[in-house]
């Protein structure tokens, strides 16, 4: 976007304040910030936040944030000194399922860069000597962690960004935000109106009041959590100058939800171990003219009940706490969220305002970067589909969803969680049609998206006593053994030796229509979708950078009409968007986007035998003439209308079947039926995903995502540079496998039975130089498969490790794919 559109920031907090200063950083100057509370101290969650950054998660993007964030804040001084304390981060273990835990988060460290280790107890006395040395069995210590000063670095960004142009106005508060012909026009304060081209609520906990002004809910839920401070500790007298001065690491005790950091001679005491304390932000009435420490609004009165289990755990933990008091203690309010994740990007039904809401000091300035990027230049360099406001299915957005699955994020803010651990509750809120015949089977369903997947199931179970030795599975170590079942190898030898159903229908499936809906679709993608009925295209959405948006299937039905598959919410929003922007350009091409997904169904029907099956329940001709490979017909299936696409995810001969949801039983049963004399079954995700992976088969979002481009994820082939145009060509122009820097690659365990799950380090020649994207045993190939970005030197044949839990798995890199190469099996 332009530089000289007019910015109107909504919050004057962390994130606020670091989006101003972002943007004038890169050449911004018409940017007003509006806050209810004072701009000393404007009384959200920055102003009691106690700061806490530690850079290592799970997840790359937030890892990413909060390593900018110390970057940042080092530099960022008030009277001399930076407003980031690098004391340091200790996460102790006082379990072996922690110290297990710490070995697998040094893992996400060196996958991400960052100088993590798992250090012994010796070490974390020596780092922290107050520690009860009967308890710690290690640690894990990251040096460049510490504390944020947040309060301090909101002044200090509000006077240096005021002083290049950027206008401030305190206790103002918003009341509405003007809009026209779906573009936001400006923001309401008061009697008067602030014109704006852009708005960005980083109003916090408030958000959700703010996105009430135009429709939008925003999915937070403002809970309060405990902080403490004990009497002064006679070890700590005359130790800091400073009232808050800290030397010690911050330090985590994950298995009793609490965290510790030093105020001068008194320590600090958070806890996540309380009962969820939700609030409603509106309820909290005006932000006052006068807020100071112990009194704003986002400081709520303590409940000490909740607190005394949290203060016997912290005097067992510190024995220097025996003879020490809590001299203060509060329940601050912080927002948290369905999934745990941030809420960043445009709002879907209005454009150009834009949220950072659920940002917590932690990643403040790494958020307010990517969004500044994001303005700037059309995207982040940080990939932000995990922080997308489109994310959330539109169940996930009621009150009552979100109220129940922030609460339970709350609980479990400090849990061990496992990758493929559903959520307890809510369950069964979307239901496929073939669920009543699943549970017949005795499915083993995991959540996902709010839909129940069936991973695997246990009918199945009599044929694992049959497996040729080749198939049979190995023994798992307890945390890959988990939400696993051997039958999953069963199910992986009937798809490639007879003939298995997938159930489909959680695929997001979008109806494009209209005049111009090819032209909406050739615009956006890299693929040849222009041609005639019956065609199907796998292609790709990139943003105007090269980076892979998403990878879709385009199948052409009618001139008119094309159904989608999509891999989400985001892309929705990102399709209809580009729809309504078309249709104002050019309301003669008009093109409409609709999610049909609930609507409809789909069986995958796979392996050898499916054409067997299909031709004993429909007169149509699937044979190679009749329905070619990646091309589509209308048939009926048993009296059942139908369309059929023939591609696989699985990499045998079949196809995707699809029929409104309500013909659904009836489409399985006569599948079902026909089926019994070949031997057919219904297989889980289990054995797809391990299937998918033997055909080098990527997942969006997993083996890449915006920051990589088509040539790294090794999608090139799906990219036709000889179309006159598309989104992100011009970026394209001049790359290739060999120019990249890191390429996607495929992986095999050495030793035919090492599991890893995803997220690993893989270290070349002892240097950690990429990490693990999938994973699963490949059992047609009789070992586990890792795919990794590695530098792109790394040749085929090479040998290198993936680091699991602290220890070395051996790997070689293959060459991909590992079944099928020449697609005999596809193209039947």
């Amino acid at each position: 976007m332009a530089k000289d559109q007019q910015v109107v920031i909504i919050g004057a907090g962390i994130v606020g304040a670091n989006l101003a200063d972002e943007l004038v950083t890169r050449g911004w100057r018409n940017i007003t910030v509006i806050d209810q509370g004072p701009l000393d101290m404007p009384g959200g969650s920055t102003s009691h936040a106690p700061g806490l950054v530690f850079q290592t998660n799970q997840c790359k993007s937030m890892t990413g944030f909060a390593r900018y964030t110390v970057e940042k804040m080092l530099k960022l001084e008030v009277d001399g000194r930076p407003c980031f304390n690098q004391v340091g981060g200790l996460e102790i273990a006082t379990t072996p399922e922690r110290l297990e835990e710490i070995r697998r988060k040094q893992g996400w460290a060196a996958s991400w860069g960052i100088d993590a280790k798992v250090i012994e107890p010796a070490k974390c006395l020596e780092l922290y000597p107050y520690l009860n040395p009967a308890l710690v069995l290690g640690g894990l210590h990251n040096p460049t962690d510490g504390l944020i000063l947040a309060a301090q670095a909101v002044q200090q960004l509000i006077s240096q960004t005021r002083k290049v142009g950027v206008r401030y106005l305190g206790s103002t508060t918003v009341t509405g935000i003007k809009q026209d012909n779906g573009r936001v026009t400006g923001v309401s304060v008061g009697e008067g109106v602030i014109p704006a081209d852009i708005v960005v609520s980083c109003a916090g906990f408030w958000g959700v009041e703010v996105g009430a002004m135009i429709g939008l809910p925003v999915p937070l839920l403002p809970m309060a959590h405990q902080y403490v401070k004990t009497t002064a500790i006679p070890a700590q007298a005359g130790k800091y100058k400073e009232k808050n001065g800290a030397g010690l690491p911050i330090l985590r005790h994950q298995d009793q939800d609490l965290y510790y950091r030093e105020h001068g001679d008194q320590l600090g005491i958070g806890y996540y171990g309380h009962r969820p304390m939700p609030v409603v932000a509106a309820s909290l009435g005006p932000t006052p003219q006068d807020v100071d420490e112990q009194h704003m609004p986002s400081r709520m009165d303590f409940t000490p009940e909740d607190f005394e289990h949290a203060w016997q755990l912290s005097k067992n933990l510190l024995p220097i706490l025996q003879d020490s008091e809590i001299a203060d203690g509060f329940n601050g309010i912080f927002s948290f969220t369905p999934d745990g994740g941030p809420i960043v990007g445009q709002a879907p039904n209005l454009d150009n305002f834009y949220v950072a809401e659920a940002v917590w000091a932690t990643h403040s300035a790494g958020v307010a970067k990517a969004l500044a990027e994001v303005l700037t230049d059309g995207k982040s360099t940080i990939d932000l589909a995990g922080c997308d406001i489109s994310r959330f299915e539109q169940v996930q957005l009621t009150p009552e969803y979100v109220k129940e699955t922030s609460s339970q994020n709350f609980v479990e803010v400090y849990d061990i969680i496992h990758p493929l651990q559903p959520k307890e509750s809510p369950r069964n809120i979307r239901l496929s049609p073939f669920y009543i015949r699943q549970k017949e089977l005795d499915a083993f369903f995991l959540e996902g998206g709010t839909w129940e997947r069936p991973y695997w199931f246990e009918e199945n179970a009599k044929l694992v006593p049959d497996l040729p030795a080749e198939w049979q599975p190995v023994e798992r170590d307890a945390w890959s053994a988990r939400y696993y079942s051997p039958i999953a190898a069963a199910e992986a030898w009937k798809t490639r030796t007879a003939v298995a159903m997938y159930d489909m229908t959680p695929l997001r499936r979008l109806e494009v229509t209209g005049p111009g809906a090819v032209d909406l679709l050739v615009r956006l993608t890299t693929g040849s979708v222009s041609r005639k009925p019956g065609a199907v295209t796998y292609t790709l959405l990139l943003d105007e950078l090269g980076g892979i948006r998403s990878d879709i299937t385009v199948a052409r039905i009618e001139t008119e009409l094309f159904q989608v598959g999509v891999n989400g919410p985001v892309d929705t929003a990102y399709l209809q968007r580009e729809a309504r922007i078309q249709n104002k350009r050019t309301p003669e091409r008009s093109a409409y986007v609709r999610d049909i997904t609930g609507g409809t169904c789909c069986i995958g029907l796979w392996g050898p035998l499916a054409r067997q099956v299909i031709t004993k329940v429909s007169a149509d001709d699937f044979t190679n003439n009749g329905l070619k490979y990646f091309r589509l017909k209308k048939a009926s299936i048993a009296g059942v209308p139908v369309v059929a696409m023939r591609l696989s995810y699985v990499g045998e001969l079949g196809w995707e079947i699809y029929a409104s949801a309500e013909n659904g039983v009836r489409l399985w049963d006569a599948l079902w039926q026909a089926g019994q004399e070949h031997g057919i079954i219904a297989g889980g995700r289990t054995a797809f995903n391990a299937l998918r992976l033997e055909k080098g088969f990527r997942s969006w979002g997993t083996d890449m995502n915006g920051e990589h481009d088509p040539y790294q994820a090794g999608l090139e082939f799906a990219v036709k540079m000889e179309k006159a145009d598309f989104r992100g060509k011009a970026a394209l122009e001049g790359r290739s496998r060999e120019t990249c820097t890191t390429r996607l690659r495929c992986l095999t365990v050495n030793d035919g039975r090492s599991m890893v799950l995803g997220r690993e380090p893989v270290y070349v020649d002892g240097k950690a130089s990429g990490y693990v994207t999938s994973a699963a045993f490949g059992y047609t190939v009789g070992k586990p498969i890792a795919y990794a970005y590695l530098p792109n030197d790394v040749a085929e044949g090479d040998s290198v490790e993936i680091e699991y839990f602290g220890k070395r798995v051996a790997a070689t890199v293959s060459v991909e794919p590992l079944y099928d190469p020449q697609m005999a099996r596809l193209r039947g």
